[in-house]
C-alpha cells in the first residue's frame, strides 16, 4: 500500500517529485525504476541513511550498482497500480480536477486495503 501519493501533470517527470515523497518519512530503502535515476535522488535517500536500489539509465557513463533481487519487490507498487486501475473512475478519469481526482485515488486504494 502506498505511504504517500502525489498527483502530477501528465507531462512531468516523476523524478521532479522524489524529494517530496520521501520527505517526512522514515525509509530505510527507497526502490525505484529508472524513472528515479539522478545523483540529486540518490544522494538525498543515501543523506537519510537510507538505501537507494534504483537502476542506472542505460545511457549514463558510470552505472550505479544496485541489489537486483531487492529490485524485484517493485512489482508491489506496479501491482498495486493495477488494481487502482481496476476502478472505472480512475481509470477514466472521470474527475475533472486533480483534487478531486486524488480524492478517489485515495478511496480506491482505501477499498483495496479493506479486501
Amino acid at each position: 500500500m502506498p505511504v504517500k501519493l502525489i498527483l502530477t501533470a501528465g507531462q512531468e517527470a516523476d523524478v521532479t517529485q522524489a524529494g517530496k515523497l520521501i520527505e517526512g518519512v522514515p525509509i530505510e530503502v527507497v526502490i525505484a525504476d529508472k524513472g528515479y535515476d539522478s545523483k540529486a535522488v540518490v544522494e538525498a535517500i543515501e543523506a537519510k541513511g537510507a538505501e537507494a536500489v534504483i537502476p542506472s539509465l542505460s545511457n549514463r557513463k558510470e552505472q550505479r550498482e544496485y541489489d537486483r533481487e531487492r529490485y524485484k519487490d517493485r512489482n508491489l507498487a506496479e501491482r498495486f497500480w493495477h488494481k487502482v486501475k481496476q476502478f472505472r473512475r480512475v481509470a477514466t478519469r472521470y474527475e475533472k480536477t486533480a483534487r478531486n481526482f486524488l480524492a478517489f485515488v485515495h478511496v480506491a486504494s482505501t477499498m483495496i486495503l479493506l479486501r
